[in-house]
């Protein structure tokens, strides 16, 4: 039984042997190394039996040296059917369009899914995709990949902290989380408005409050500005007691913006030879197919003319239904790339030194702050690198609200 299986797929075929004691003819075949199953007699010179598809040259060179009569009365198996298929040329050019037809519809995006945002996140986040050409009805090997999907979500759409995208067979799903801006927790009722660094009062703008200081005055952090204390001699009447004079005392919330010039020191180091390389926007891109670790180019078949390149390759899996296919579309970008050698004189590097510094202390302070000057309070070149020591002036709002003693407020 073991040497007939996989017949089917192999292919059979069943002869009929005429002639004087047929069943010789059989025995000669097995003697051969044949496999013969299913023998039967049908007339006294007349016996049938299956072989193998492959066997029929074997049992042509072994008819020959015989009187037999061979006739095949069937045939059987994989090999038959397909060739019987194949002849119906309509049938497969219906079912090759049908299968074409069912990878296309299976790789389209049918819907986008978005959670985890409020309502008016979402729609902007739909808008932001519609831009990006993802949406219901658009085809998915043409889409960018999801992490740089991602990464554009995020820089365009302000109000979203993090978002994860995938695909899962025809949908698109994207899971965001709202950006929670945390507000600096306002003081409430009666407060002062006190420094938080040290520095000299350029300005002075009071809306509410006793001022405590004047331009051109030194303060420390944790002096007070303005004062929410309006009446504070009466706090301090040696005629009157302490309660009665903490009774009428008027507090109210201190409001104002004080600038002041304050001081900052930094240091930043230098090079003065660097390397850089950049993309020069000129770039092709080829297109291929693969099929497990074969790849068959499809488009783009020229080599750039580009002394260096930067290659990025972009896959996209087919799907059919619900599963994925051993078939993949790619995209090879080939990108124009170029190195830029800069050597700086000491001059060059402390002015970009400078300017450095200056960005990131800005960084720092917000947009608010405004440097005033700089000053270089030392510089040395070092293993070829220039280290400075800046001495940067800035003037900015140094003042924060605090609370009034509880005790006073009884």
């Amino acid at each position: 039984m073991k040497q007939i299986q996989g017949a089917f797929i192999t292919g059979y075929v069943t002869i009929s042997v005429k002639g004087s004691n047929p069943e010789l003819f059989f025995q000669k075949c097995i003697h051969s190394g044949l496999t013969i199953w299913d023998v039967k007699k049908t007339a006294d010179d007349t016996c049938t039996g299956n072989i193998k598809l492959k066997d029929i040259k074997v049992i042509r060179q072994i008819k020959r040296n015989s009187n037999y009569k061979i006739t095949f009365v069937g045939k059987k198996g994989y090999p038959f059917t397909v060739k019987l298929f194949l002849r119906k040329k309509q049938l497969v050019v219906g079912l090759i369009m049908s299968i074409l037809l069912i990878i296309f519809l299976s790789n389209i995006i049918w819907e986008v899914k978005i959670t985890g945002v409020p309502k008016e996140i979402e729609e902007k986040i739909s808008k932001q995709l519609e831009s990006y050409g993802i949406h219901p009805g658009s085809w998915i090997i043409t889409l960018e990949s999801p992490n740089s999907i991602q990464q554009k979500l995020v820089k365009d759409v302000p109000e979203l902290l993090w978002v994860g995208v995938h695909q899962k067979g025809t949908t698109f799903f994207l899971e965001g989380v709202e950006k929670i801006i945390v507000n600096k927790e306002e003081v409430k009722g009666p407060r002062n408005l006190v420094a938080t660094k040290k520095g000299i009062i350029k300005t002075m703008y009071v809306s509410k409050g006793l001022p405590k200081v004047h331009v051109n005055d030194f303060v420390e952090p944790g002096d007070v500005l303005v004062s929410g204390i309006i009446n504070e001699s009466e706090e301090t009447d040696e005629d009157e007691d302490s309660e009665s004079g903490n009774k009428n005392l008027e507090l109210v919330a201190a409001a104002g913006e004080i600038t002041a010039t304050t001081w900052y020191e930094v240091l930043v180091t230098i090079p003065l030879e660097a390397s850089y390389e950049h993309l020069t926007g000129n770039q092709e891109k080829k297109h291929y197919i693969r099929i497990g670790s074969v790849r068959a180019p499809l488009w783009g078949f020229g080599e750039p003319d580009y002394k260096n390149i930067h290659s990025e390759v972009v896959e996209r899996e087919l799907n059919f239904f619900k599963w994925k296919l051993p078939v993949k579309i790619g995209e090879t970008i080939l990108s124009e790339k170029m190195y830029t050698k800069v050597e700086r004189s000491r001059e060059e590097a402390i002015n970009t030194g400078i300017q450095q510094a200056k960005e990131d202390l800005k960084l720092e302070l917000g947009q608010e702050a405004r440097i005033l000057s700089e000053k270089v309070l030392h510089d040395t070149i070092e293993n070829g690198k220039v280290k400075l020591s800046l001495y940067i002036s800035v003037e900015e709002n140094i003042s924060e609200e605090q609370p009034i003693s509880k005790s006073l407020e009884k």
